[in-house]
Protein backbone atom coordinates (compact mmCIF):
# COMPACT_ATOMS: atom_id res chain seq x y z
CA UNK A 1 0.00 0.00 0.00
CA UNK A 2 1.31 3.14 -0.61
CA UNK A 3 2.35 5.60 1.89
CA UNK A 4 1.13 8.67 2.86
CA UNK A 5 2.74 12.21 1.33
CA UNK A 6 3.57 13.18 5.04
CA UNK A 7 5.24 9.83 6.06
CA UNK A 8 7.56 9.85 3.16
CA UNK A 9 8.57 13.41 3.74
CA UNK A 10 9.63 12.09 7.73
CA UNK A 11 11.48 9.94 5.67
CA UNK A 12 13.50 13.10 3.89
CA UNK A 13 13.46 14.77 7.64
CA UNK A 14 15.36 11.50 9.25
CA UNK A 15 17.91 10.85 6.29
CA UNK A 16 18.78 14.80 6.80
CA UNK A 17 19.49 14.50 10.21
CA UNK A 18 21.55 11.15 9.83
CA UNK A 19 23.94 13.04 7.55
CA UNK A 20 23.69 16.23 10.10
CA UNK A 21 25.21 13.23 12.78
CA UNK A 22 27.63 11.71 10.72
CA UNK A 23 29.10 15.07 9.59
CA UNK A 24 29.22 16.54 13.07
CA UNK A 25 31.22 13.10 14.21
CA UNK A 26 33.40 13.66 11.43
CA UNK A 27 32.13 11.57 8.77
CA UNK A 28 33.24 12.97 4.93
CA UNK A 29 30.20 14.23 2.80
CA UNK A 30 30.65 11.43 -0.03
CA UNK A 31 31.33 9.17 2.86
CA UNK A 32 28.35 9.98 4.99
CA UNK A 33 25.81 9.08 1.80
CA UNK A 34 27.68 5.76 1.34
CA UNK A 35 27.04 5.00 5.21
CA UNK A 36 23.33 5.04 4.50
CA UNK A 37 23.05 3.35 1.44
CA UNK A 38 20.76 0.18 2.65
CA UNK A 39 22.72 -3.32 3.01
CA UNK A 40 22.06 -5.69 0.46
CA UNK A 41 20.80 -8.90 1.04
CA UNK A 42 22.60 -11.93 2.32
CA UNK A 43 22.77 -14.83 -0.75
CA UNK A 44 21.68 -17.76 -0.01
CA UNK A 45 23.72 -20.79 1.07
CA UNK A 46 25.19 -23.24 -1.25
CA UNK A 47 23.80 -26.78 -2.07
CA UNK A 48 20.51 -25.55 -0.09
CA UNK A 49 17.81 -25.56 -2.34
CA UNK A 50 15.51 -22.77 -2.34
CA UNK A 51 11.86 -21.87 -3.25
CA UNK A 52 11.64 -19.76 -6.94
CA UNK A 53 12.51 -16.03 -6.12
CA UNK A 54 9.92 -14.14 -6.07
CA UNK A 55 9.77 -10.72 -8.32
CA UNK A 56 11.92 -8.34 -6.16
CA UNK A 57 9.43 -5.90 -5.20
CA UNK A 58 10.36 -1.94 -6.24
CA UNK A 59 13.22 -0.52 -4.12
CA UNK A 60 11.94 2.47 -1.88
CA UNK A 61 12.50 6.06 -2.75
CA UNK A 62 14.48 7.06 0.39
CA UNK A 63 16.96 4.16 -0.11
CA UNK A 64 17.07 4.31 -3.82
CA UNK A 65 17.65 8.69 -3.82
CA UNK A 66 20.58 7.67 -1.43
CA UNK A 67 22.03 5.13 -3.56
CA UNK A 68 22.05 7.41 -6.26
CA UNK A 69 23.76 10.28 -4.33
CA UNK A 70 26.64 7.92 -2.92
CA UNK A 71 27.63 6.50 -6.11
CA UNK A 72 27.73 10.12 -7.69
CA UNK A 73 30.02 11.16 -4.47
CA UNK A 74 31.99 8.32 -5.37
CA UNK A 75 32.45 8.78 -9.07
CA UNK A 76 33.02 12.57 -8.08
CA UNK A 77 29.86 13.74 -9.43
CA UNK A 78 27.54 16.37 -8.02
CA UNK A 79 25.56 14.68 -4.96
CA UNK A 80 22.88 17.45 -5.43
CA UNK A 81 21.88 16.87 -9.12
CA UNK A 82 21.82 13.41 -8.12
CA UNK A 83 19.42 13.80 -5.44
CA UNK A 84 17.70 15.89 -7.46
CA UNK A 85 17.40 14.05 -10.59
CA UNK A 86 16.27 11.04 -8.77
CA UNK A 87 13.17 13.42 -7.38
CA UNK A 88 12.03 14.37 -10.52
CA UNK A 89 10.87 11.11 -10.95
CA UNK A 90 8.77 10.74 -8.00
CA UNK A 91 6.90 14.16 -8.04
CA UNK A 92 4.47 15.25 -5.51
CA UNK A 93 5.06 16.81 -2.09
CA UNK A 94 7.78 14.10 -1.76
CA UNK A 95 9.62 14.81 -4.73
CA UNK A 96 10.16 18.83 -3.91
CA UNK A 97 10.94 17.94 -0.29
CA UNK A 98 13.84 15.84 -1.68
CA UNK A 99 14.29 18.54 -3.86
CA UNK A 100 14.75 21.14 -0.73
CA UNK A 101 17.64 18.51 0.38
CA UNK A 102 19.12 18.79 -3.05
CA UNK A 103 19.36 22.71 -3.01
CA UNK A 104 20.29 22.92 0.69
CA UNK A 105 23.07 20.44 -0.13
CA UNK A 106 24.44 22.40 -3.38
CA UNK A 107 23.87 26.08 -1.53
CA UNK A 108 25.94 24.76 2.13
CA UNK A 109 28.64 23.24 -0.78
CA UNK A 110 28.84 26.32 -2.80
CA UNK A 111 28.72 29.02 0.28
CA UNK A 112 30.82 27.04 2.04
CA UNK A 113 28.15 26.90 4.58
CA UNK A 114 29.19 24.05 7.52
CA UNK A 115 26.89 21.39 6.41
CA UNK A 116 26.35 19.26 9.46
CA UNK A 117 24.58 22.54 11.00
CA UNK A 118 22.57 23.57 7.85
CA UNK A 119 21.07 20.65 7.96
CA UNK A 120 20.05 20.01 11.29
CA UNK A 121 17.93 23.18 10.90
CA UNK A 122 16.91 21.51 7.61
CA UNK A 123 15.71 18.46 8.76
CA UNK A 124 13.63 20.47 11.80
CA UNK A 125 11.87 22.14 8.60
CA UNK A 126 10.87 19.25 7.03
CA UNK A 127 9.48 17.49 10.08
CA UNK A 128 7.54 20.78 10.58
CA UNK A 129 6.51 20.01 6.88
CA UNK A 130 5.33 16.78 7.83
CA UNK A 131 3.08 18.10 10.06
CA UNK A 132 1.44 20.50 8.06
CA UNK A 133 0.61 17.93 5.29
CA UNK A 134 -0.46 15.80 8.54
CA UNK A 135 -2.76 18.26 9.62
CA UNK A 136 -4.07 19.29 6.53
CA UNK A 137 -4.83 15.40 5.55
CA UNK A 138 -6.61 15.04 9.12
CA UNK A 139 -8.48 17.94 8.97
CA UNK A 140 -9.89 16.76 5.12
CA UNK A 141 -10.41 13.22 6.03
CA UNK A 142 -13.85 14.24 7.27
CA UNK A 143 -14.94 16.05 3.90
CA UNK A 144 -13.37 14.02 1.72
CA UNK A 145 -15.44 10.92 2.92
CA UNK A 146 -18.81 12.38 3.10
CA UNK A 147 -17.77 13.26 -0.43
CA UNK A 148 -17.51 9.61 -1.51
CA UNK A 149 -20.70 8.90 1.01
CA UNK A 150 -23.16 10.84 -0.90
CA UNK A 151 -21.60 9.43 -4.16
CA UNK A 152 -23.31 6.30 -3.61
CA UNK A 153 -26.99 7.25 -2.88
CA UNK A 154 -28.42 6.73 -6.56
CA UNK A 155 -27.08 3.28 -5.73
CA UNK A 156 -28.76 3.36 -2.40
CA UNK A 157 -32.14 4.59 -4.41
CA UNK A 158 -31.93 1.68 -7.12
CA UNK A 159 -31.23 -0.84 -3.99
CA UNK A 160 -34.25 0.50 -2.48
CA UNK A 161 -36.73 -0.12 -5.14
CA UNK A 162 -35.38 -3.65 -5.76
CA UNK A 163 -36.13 -3.96 -2.04
CA UNK A 164 -39.50 -3.07 -2.15
CA UNK A 165 -40.24 -5.88 -4.79
CA UNK A 166 -40.29 -3.13 -7.59
CA UNK A 167 -38.29 -4.36 -11.11
CA UNK A 168 -36.57 -0.91 -11.06
CA UNK A 169 -33.64 -2.17 -13.35
CA UNK A 170 -35.83 -3.53 -15.70
CA UNK A 171 -37.68 0.07 -15.80
CA UNK A 172 -34.05 2.17 -16.24
CA UNK A 173 -32.16 -0.29 -18.83
CA UNK A 174 -35.01 -2.06 -20.76
CA UNK A 175 -37.43 0.95 -21.66
CA UNK A 176 -36.55 4.61 -23.64
CA UNK A 177 -37.51 7.01 -19.76
CA UNK A 178 -35.55 5.14 -17.86
CA UNK A 179 -32.73 5.15 -20.19
CA UNK A 180 -32.91 8.78 -20.54
CA UNK A 181 -33.23 8.87 -16.74
CA UNK A 182 -29.85 6.44 -16.83
CA UNK A 183 -28.05 8.69 -19.09
CA UNK A 184 -28.97 11.91 -17.28
CA UNK A 185 -28.54 10.68 -13.89
CA UNK A 186 -24.83 9.21 -15.14
CA UNK A 187 -23.84 12.46 -16.61
CA UNK A 188 -24.42 14.54 -13.50
CA UNK A 189 -22.86 11.91 -11.23
CA UNK A 190 -19.56 12.29 -13.40
CA UNK A 191 -20.19 15.79 -13.08
CA UNK A 192 -20.35 15.55 -9.66
CA UNK A 193 -17.54 13.16 -9.29
CA UNK A 194 -14.88 16.08 -10.94
CA UNK A 195 -16.53 19.01 -9.25
CA UNK A 196 -15.98 17.29 -5.76
CA UNK A 197 -12.23 16.09 -6.68
CA UNK A 198 -11.33 19.75 -7.63
CA UNK A 199 -12.91 21.24 -4.44
CA UNK A 200 -10.87 18.54 -2.66
CA UNK A 201 -8.01 19.33 -4.46
CA UNK A 202 -8.12 22.81 -4.13
CA UNK A 203 -8.23 22.59 -0.27
CA UNK A 204 -4.74 20.79 -0.24
CA UNK A 205 -1.18 22.54 0.64
CA UNK A 206 -0.51 25.43 -2.21
CA UNK A 207 2.88 25.72 -1.37
CA UNK A 208 4.34 22.56 -1.17
CA UNK A 209 7.19 23.11 1.45
CA UNK A 210 6.61 26.67 2.89
CA UNK A 211 9.71 28.80 3.67
CA UNK A 212 11.59 26.73 2.08
CA UNK A 213 13.74 29.64 0.13
CA UNK A 214 13.67 31.84 3.58
CA UNK A 215 15.88 28.65 5.13
CA UNK A 216 18.14 28.60 1.75
CA UNK A 217 19.15 31.87 2.05
CA UNK A 218 20.09 31.55 5.93
CA UNK A 219 22.07 28.45 4.98
CA UNK A 220 23.63 30.74 2.12
CA UNK A 221 24.54 33.30 4.38
CA UNK A 222 26.28 31.19 6.99
CA UNK A 223 29.15 30.65 4.94
CA UNK A 224 29.87 34.34 5.31
CA UNK A 225 29.34 35.91 2.17
CA UNK A 226 27.57 38.65 1.51
CA UNK A 227 24.18 38.86 1.52
CA UNK A 228 24.28 39.58 -2.65
CA UNK A 229 26.53 36.87 -3.29
CA UNK A 230 24.07 34.32 -1.50
CA UNK A 231 20.96 35.88 -3.13
CA UNK A 232 21.99 34.93 -5.88
CA UNK A 233 23.24 31.27 -5.41
CA UNK A 234 19.94 30.85 -4.00
CA UNK A 235 18.10 32.28 -7.01
CA UNK A 236 20.26 30.11 -9.29
CA UNK A 237 19.86 27.18 -6.73
CA UNK A 238 16.19 27.00 -7.42
CA UNK A 239 16.13 27.99 -10.52
CA UNK A 240 17.90 25.10 -11.43
CA UNK A 241 15.82 22.66 -9.27
CA UNK A 242 12.01 24.35 -10.38
CA UNK A 243 11.40 24.82 -6.37
CA UNK A 244 10.61 28.28 -5.19
CA UNK A 245 8.39 31.61 -6.47
CA UNK A 246 7.87 35.35 -6.71
CA UNK A 247 6.19 35.09 -3.26
CA UNK A 248 9.19 33.47 -1.63
CA UNK A 249 11.46 35.97 -3.40
CA UNK A 250 9.35 39.52 -1.59
CA UNK A 251 9.87 37.44 2.05
CA UNK A 252 13.39 37.02 1.70
CA UNK A 253 13.56 41.15 0.70
CA UNK A 254 11.23 42.21 3.51
CA UNK A 255 12.89 39.95 6.15
CA UNK A 256 16.22 41.45 5.04
CA UNK A 257 15.29 45.02 5.24
CA UNK A 258 13.78 44.57 8.28
CA UNK A 259 17.69 43.24 9.66
CA UNK A 260 19.24 45.94 8.19
CA UNK A 261 16.47 48.31 9.74
CA UNK A 262 17.17 46.34 12.97
CA UNK A 263 20.84 45.73 13.21
CA UNK A 264 20.28 42.02 14.10
CA UNK A 265 21.13 38.89 11.99
CA UNK A 266 19.84 38.47 9.14
CA UNK A 267 20.31 34.67 9.10
CA UNK A 268 17.87 34.10 12.26
CA UNK A 269 15.01 36.59 11.03
CA UNK A 270 14.69 34.25 7.87
CA UNK A 271 14.55 30.78 9.74
CA UNK A 272 11.70 32.56 12.14
CA UNK A 273 10.30 34.30 9.06
CA UNK A 274 10.46 30.55 7.08
CA UNK A 275 8.79 28.84 11.03
CA UNK A 276 5.89 31.42 10.43
CA UNK A 277 5.14 30.26 7.11
CA UNK A 278 5.32 27.06 7.58
CA UNK A 279 2.53 27.84 10.86
CA UNK A 280 0.35 30.07 8.90
CA UNK A 281 0.21 27.32 6.25
CA UNK A 282 -0.93 24.93 8.54
CA UNK A 283 -3.81 27.35 9.93
CA UNK A 284 -4.57 28.34 6.28
CA UNK A 285 -5.07 24.30 5.86
CA UNK A 286 -7.21 23.79 8.64
CA UNK A 287 -9.42 26.60 7.30
CA UNK A 288 -9.57 25.50 3.88
CA UNK A 289 -11.11 22.18 5.38
CA UNK A 290 -13.40 23.72 7.72
CA UNK A 291 -14.46 25.86 4.36
CA UNK A 292 -14.53 22.51 2.01
CA UNK A 293 -17.24 21.05 4.47
CA UNK A 294 -19.52 23.63 3.19
CA UNK A 295 -18.84 23.74 -0.54
CA UNK A 296 -18.95 20.32 -1.06
CA UNK A 297 -22.93 21.06 -0.07
CA UNK A 298 -23.17 23.10 -3.58
CA UNK A 299 -22.17 19.58 -6.18
CA UNK A 300 -24.37 17.70 -3.59
CA UNK A 301 -27.49 20.01 -4.33
CA UNK A 302 -26.37 20.64 -7.74
CA UNK A 303 -25.61 17.01 -9.12
CA UNK A 304 -25.63 14.19 -6.54
CA UNK A 305 -28.89 14.29 -5.79
CA UNK A 306 -31.03 14.52 -8.99
CA UNK A 307 -28.93 12.74 -9.96
CA UNK A 308 -30.50 10.22 -7.43
CA UNK A 309 -34.17 11.70 -8.32
CA UNK A 310 -33.15 10.36 -11.69
CA UNK A 311 -31.83 6.62 -11.60
CA UNK A 312 -33.34 6.01 -8.01
CA UNK A 313 -36.70 7.84 -7.57
CA UNK A 314 -37.79 8.16 -11.03
CA UNK A 315 -37.81 4.65 -12.22
CA UNK A 316 -39.38 3.65 -8.94
CA UNK A 317 -42.23 5.52 -9.45
CA UNK A 318 -42.47 4.63 -13.54
CA UNK A 319 -42.11 0.95 -12.34
CA UNK A 320 -45.17 1.91 -10.16
CA UNK A 321 -47.28 3.52 -12.58
CA UNK A 322 -46.28 0.87 -15.18
CA UNK A 323 -47.94 -2.06 -12.58
CA UNK A 324 -50.71 0.32 -11.66
CA UNK A 325 -51.90 0.30 -15.18
CA UNK A 326 -51.51 -3.09 -16.13
CA UNK A 327 -53.70 -3.93 -13.17
CA UNK A 328 -56.25 -1.95 -15.06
Amino acid sequence: MRRRAESQIEEVAAVTQRLAVLLSAGVSPVSAWGYLVPEASSSPAEGVSQRPARPAAPEPAAARIVRAAAQAGTRGESIADAVAEEARTLGGQTGDAWLGLAAAWDVATQAGAPLAACLRELAASFRALGQVHRDLTVALAGPAATAKMVMALPLVGILFGSVLGFNTLQTLFLTAPGLICLAAGSLLMVAGARWNARLVRSARARDPAPGLVLDLTAIGMNGGGSVARARALVRSTTERYGIGGAESEGAVTRVLALSTRAGVPAAELLRSEADQLRRDARSEGQRRAATLAVTLMIPLGVCVLPAFMLVGVVPLLLTILSSTLRSF
